[in-house]
């Protein structure tokens, strides 16, 4: 999905450049700066998008330029086409050019609040009721922290520091901890943050797609045996393909990472993970991806709990992921049959600055027993 939406995005980024250049031409100070010849105006046009494109690039990098482009050219075609309408409707001819500046103005404003949705963290708060066990259990689900695009170890450890001061029974780390852009510093500080969570049960983890890498280990500058290590040392419950029951009174269920499958290794199905377990007492399962649901409700899972689509990231594309089959909930809150499931945005973001459909959270979720 990633690929198609990579290539979409630098598709529009070249045709959108070609209709802002020209665009850009109509601007008074360009008339005056090109002496009324077209070719010019357009050429400086260019000039303006190309070094507008190159900083963005090493300011940020490749992809968030993409987007900020994509978002210029949308608010640009957006803010012309009301300028021809309304050009229409009172019957006058256009004396001065303002579409183009008012369009730059909203696209900055509208990327101003997508970066702070996407670097400010909310905390989402779910309670569910059960009969399986008495009394109350709190679980904090991280997932999506990538650290290293929005925060570093440092940051990621404030967190840590708030989620402690909401006393979680227990902490679940449901992928893409990190990814290929992680540092080793960054790497070896947020395993030692995890560490220093204050819970009564521990912290469990399962990989996400990312955990492990699409480049080589040597390319990352750390290797994933290092991770591995520091998580355990650090007490780290690392689940894969495995449940742990917790006080005698609910399971937390690890799956393996879809991409797995994917890469093609093998995962084991939700139901050969459940048949074993006592189904009288709560099954709580942890699953990087929303893709598995029917099997997951079938197999009797009470709480299912996932992370990976960002929330959907973009609007409008907040949820091409379920219509191309990608993604069972894109965020939020869903009950199949007798499973809770919830899809959190994530604590941060892969790559991109910005989230403009969604924003950035870490969930606390309350189980009340009887």
């Amino acid at each position: 999905m990633w690929y198609a939406i990579i290539g979409s995005l630098a598709a529009a980024v070249l045709l959108g450049a070609v209709y802002v250049a020209f665009r850009t031409a109509n601007f008074s100070f360009i008339k005056k700066i090109s002496g009324g010849r077209r070719w010019l105006g357009r050429l400086i046009g260019f000039a303006l998008i190309a070094a507008l494109f190159a900083i963005l690039y090493f300011t940020m990098n490749l992809m968030n330029a993409l987007v900020c482009v994509v978002h210029l050219v949308l608010f640009w075609l957006i803010a012309d086409l009301v300028a021809f309408i309304a050009l229409r409707v009172r019957r006058r001819k256009r004396k001065t050019y303002f579409a183009g500046a008012v369009a730059l103005v909203l696209c900055v404003l509208y990327l101003s609040v997508g970066w702070y949705l996407d670097h400010h963290v909310w905390v989402t708060e779910y309670t569910f009721e059960t009969d399986k066990f008495d009394g109350d259990v709190r679980i904090v689900q991280i997932t999506d922290s990538h650290v290293g695009a929005t925060f570093h170890a440092d940051g990621f450890r404030e967190y840590v520091e708030e989620i402690n001061e909401l006393r979680p029974d227990a902490v679940v780390v449901t992928g893409d901890f990190v990814d290929d852009d992680t540092t080793r510093e960054d790497m070896i500080g947020s395993c030692y943050a995890l560490g220093e969570l204050k819970t009564t049960y521990g912290v469990f983890f399962i990989y996400g797609n990312h955990d492990k890498g699409y480049y080589s280990e040597a390319a990352k500058g750390w290797h994933n045996s290092e991770m591995i290590e520091l998580l355990k040392e650090n007490g780290v419950i690392m689940l894969e393909d495995e449940s742990y029951l917790v006080d005698g009174r609910f399971y937390i269920v690890g799956r393996q990472d879809r991409s797995e499958e994917q890469k093609g290794y093998s995962r084991a199905t939700a139901k050969e993970l459940v048949e074993p377990l006592d189904t009288d007492k709560y099954i709580l399962m942890l699953d990087h991806q929303p893709f598995d649901f029917d099997a997951e409700a079938e197999a009797g899972a009470d709480l299912v709990l996932c992370g990976h689509t960002h929330g959907g990231q973009f609007i409008p594309m907040n949820h091409v992921g379920e219509w191309m089959g990608e993604n069972c909930l894109c965020y939020g809150h869903e009950k199949r049959m007798n499973t809770d499931f919830i899809v959190s945005s994530g604590i941060s973001n892969w790559t991109f600055k910005f989230k403009t459909g969604c924003h950035s959270e870490y969930c606390v979720i309350d189980i009340k027993g009887k």
